[in-house]
């Protein structure tokens, strides 16, 4: 699941709320929080999700806050019976007009953590603030919501914070509220998040087993919105259940200037993994999300900026991995198409010989429209 990054651009003037909401769309953060006043004027700085303290139902923001000048943040006290409770009163009237809302807790002690997991049964999005941050309670939040359709989103100050509450019990909460105007604390924290919500990917050694041309056909040339570096690439092959790490033309060559946001990745009918799915390459398009894997497994996400399908002479690569299952991927027959060896190093086609070893991501199950599914499926 994909962590998400608030900007809080709730205080002092609109320049400064103004800088710490381009500092979000800039960042690639996900959402900010700002004044009900302020809604339209962020809309039009760009397009992010709004989330705004008030209780008009008729607003423009995406997300209405609560909790402000009620128990949430302390200004009034908490109610030994909840059906007495501003807070929730708000948020009944604001779930009748299907609105959606965030609570607004800052925890000030145990009596607001057990508020806070009260309420967050109730709402889309718990914003739990802490008076001197601590993990313990968020652990108890993310303990007891678990099961709950509630996004945790953990007021922080400065990525260290941020990776603390991401990380928080495995799963970690759902996403940050970042309270600052650094650029550079704004783009290490989306970063930490982008990194945060993705998990790594298993690779192994496999064994060249057999390499030889098979003529002519349409091969698919990915071209990124992404720079990538020497051993990041995508897995790919014939089989699903089995893929090779597809080297980026990252690296310079003699004959070709390096393109470090491609991946000639293979023939039109491969798989290409993306997430826990997989597409076939002729279907990506400009705009698509694809996965970028680097040799150690971890992975990140890619925009697809273009994709070339070219007729070119084809090699067929085949490998067998130390389990003998036996992985398949075709493709363009040139020296600056790579894969990546089993020491993380690309290694060029036009030099690639039986017994190498190079990266592959093996799988066990199935897929059914690119879904992983328990089912007996042969593909040879």
């Amino acid at each position: 699941m994909k962590k998400q990054v608030w900007i809080r651009a709730d205080e002092g003037d609109w320049e400064d709320k103004k800088e710490r909401i381009t500092g979000g769309l800039e960042s690639g953060a996900d959402c900010v929080l700002v004044e009900a006043e302020d809604v339209d004027k962020a809309k039009e700085l760009g397009d992010i999700k709004i989330a705004a303290f008030t209780d008009n139902a008729d607003t423009a923001a995406d997300i209405i806050v609560i909790g402000r000048g009620g128990e949430g943040d302390g200004t009034l006290p908490l109610p030994v019976d909840m059906s007495n409770s501003r807070d929730f009163e708000q948020l009944a009237t604001l779930r009748r007009q299907k609105k959606s809302i965030a609570a607004l807790v800052v925890i000030q002690d145990k009596k607001y953590e057990k508020f806070a997991a009260a309420i967050g049964t109730e709402c889309d999005y718990l914003i739990a603030i802490g008076t001197d941050w601590k993990v313990i309670p968020l652990e108890n939040l993310i303990a007891q919501l678990q099961e709950k359709e509630v996004n945790i989103i953990s007021g922080v100050r400065d990525p260290d914070e941020a990776k603390l509450a991401l990380e928080t019990m495995e799963h970690g909460s759902d996403g940050v509220l970042l309270d600052t105007a650094n650029p550079d604390t704004l783009k290490k924290t989306v970063k930490l998040a982008e990194e945060a919500g993705v998990e790594g990917v298993d690779l192994v050694s496999a064994t060249i087993t057999k390499i030889e041309p098979v003529g002519m056909g349409d091969r698919v040339c990915v071209d990124t919105c992404n720079l990538m570096e020497k051993g990041e690439g995508m897995l790919v092959g014939s089989q699903s259940a089995g893929m090779f790490l597809v080297h980026s033309e990252s690296e310079e060559s003699p004959y070709v200037a390096s393109r470090p946001f491609r991946v000639n990745a293979g023939a039109v009918h491969a798989y290409v993994k993306i997430g826990d799915k997989t597409r076939y390459l002729s279907e990506l398009e400009a705009g698509d999300e694809v996965t970028i894997v680097n040799s150690e497994g971890q992975q990140r996400k890619g925009i697809v900026g273009r994709v070339k399908i070219e007729r070119r002479p084809l090699m067929l690569v085949e490998a067998q991995s130390k389990d003998g299952n036996t992985v398949k991927n075709i493709l363009q027959n040139a020296e600056t198409i790579k894969l990546v060896s089993s020491n993380g190093k690309p290694v060029s086609i036009a030099s690639l010989k039986e017994g190498d070893e190079v990266l592959v991501h093996m799988e066990d199950t199935g897929r059914h429209f690119g879904m992983k599914v328990q089912e007996t499926i042969i593909e040879k």
